[in-house]
């Protein structure tokens, strides 16, 4: 068995790094197999958060290639568990079975009552509440969009849960957009789109996750057309989701695009600091981590990029104070996090604005600084140049070079691209806005 966890451990260690296999899957050991499952014991509950948020599949995959079985994994903690964690973790399990037994696979953690509301995303909120108050009759379909790690995924799947501890027999299903891509080529090169589209057509509530991922994908458009209009005429609940709104969303038919609009339209905006604050001290407190005020407040100073982020600091945070016995105060925070914070004095370069406009777009920071002009990395590339220019002192000529060579009149073309469509689309004068604001407050 010790030899079967090592060779486990180094297949993560490839894929992780080792930054993040030390931190986090080094503790970890393997207790045993038995009966088709792998015990893991893990030094606490931040752990099994952790893993399970940021890498669902990747110590079953690992295990899968070096036993050559399918294992389900457990997670066995050495840490004792207080009554109220112990209490939290049972309802988290009981849900995740009730899901799992109907063939559900939403997140059991995603629900509304710990989803904190604030300015920037409270429209999304109530819309997805509503929806879930009167499915089929409310806002339908509805389209939740923002940028990565702002909470998307939470809404949409809090309303699948809200549904399901409801409304018995309502027949849901979560689906991201890629899985369902996969089920059309594999339906269609194996004959078998009449069994696709049993299972899509005939549900209460079909959850889309990621929807921009359909473009230029034409027999998966096609597909989802016909599904979201027989969803629509039975009064189904559809709610789909996306990092930009459906007019942004790039080579999709008109008709399916005319699909996304009928409905209502959210969108969630990169949280303001006392949202930040209500979301540091709400993790803390589901998750039982004593927290000083000074460090809330320094984690919504100094973390800028996302809620998904912002959260995983604070886990990574507990992991160390539980397994050190240390208190947390600002200075252990300050050197935990020194890979992600951000030190204001330093001056603002134009590398660091391509890193955050990449992150933004969900794209590889290497793309913006290739010669591709598709428009998934043309128009960050155009985005970052832009804000290079207004908050930088660099050049033409250097931000040109940041940008992967680029001359100087490729710069200003740039510059001017984005700030038309700042002056034409208030959506997007927002999101430069917003990005502006992150990058220098």
């Amino acid at each position: 068995m010790k030899i079967i966890w090592e060779k486990t451990q180094k297949l993560i260690s490839e894929r992780v790094g080792t930054q993040f296999y030390e931190l986090w899957f080094k503790p970890v050991e393997l207790a045993q197999i038995k009966d088709g499952q792998a015990v893991l014991e893990i030094p606490n509950r931040f752990f099994k958060e952790w893993i399970e948020d940021g890498y669902p599949g990747l110590i079953p995959e690992a295990l899968k290639e070096v036993t050559g079985e399918t294992l389900k994994v457990k997670f066995r903690m050495s840490e004792k568990l207080d009554a109220e964690s112990r209490k939290m973790d049972n309802l988290l399990e009981n849900r995740k079975t009730r899901l799992a037994s109907r063939g559900i696979y939403l997140n059991p953690k995603y629900i509304f009552q710990n989803f904190v509301v604030g300015d920037s995303n409270r429209f999304a909120s109530a819309a997805a509440e509503a929806v879930a108050a009167n499915p089929g009759r409310a806002y339908n379909p509805l389209f939740i969009y923002g940028g990565v790690g702002l909470g998307k995924t939470h809404l949409v799947s809090a309303v699948g849960n809200a549904v399901v501890d409801r409304i018995k027999n309502f027949r849901v299903l979560y689906v991201s957009s890629e899985q369902f891509t996969n089920e059309v080529v594999h339906a269609v090169r194996h004959g078998k789109t009449d069994e696709l589209k049993a299972k899509y057509r005939n549900l209460d509530l079909l959850l889309l996750d990621d929807v921009q991922f359909i473009e230029n994908k034409a027999a998966t458009q096609e597909e989802l057309f016909h599904t979201l209009n027989a969803l629509y005429e039975g009064q189904r609940q559809i709610v789909i989701s996306s990092d930009r709104p459906p007019k942004d969303i790039k080579n999709v038919t008109d008709r399916l695009r005319s699909r996304f609009n009928m409905g209502l339209i959210a969108d969630i905006q990169s949280p303001e600091f006392e949202t930040k604050l209500a979301i540091i001290q709400k993790k803390a407190e589901m998750e039982r981590i004593a927290l000083p005020p000074a460090v809330v407040e320094f984690l919504a100073k100094k973390v800028k990029s996302n809620i998904r982020e912002l959260e995983g600091c604070l886990i990574r945070l507990a992991a160390h104070s539980s397994l050190t016995g240390s208190p947390i105060d600002v200075e252990m925070t300050k050197t935990i996090l020194k890979d992600i914070i951000t030190d204001d004095d330093k001056p603002l370069t134009v590398e660091v604005i391509m890193k955050a406009v990449s992150e933004h777009f969900g794209i590889k920071l290497a793309d913006m600084k290739t010669k591709k002009r598709t428009k998934e990395i043309a128009l960050p590339r155009q985005v970052a140049m832009y804000l290079a220019r207004e908050l930088t002192e660099a050049s033409l000529s250097d931000i040109g070079k940041a940008a992967g060579g680029k001359d100087h009149a490729t710069v200003i073309y740039a510059c001017k691209q984005v700030a038309d469509r700042r002056a034409s689309n208030s959506d997007f004068d927002h999101m430069i806005g917003s990005l502006a604001g992150k990058l220098k407050p």
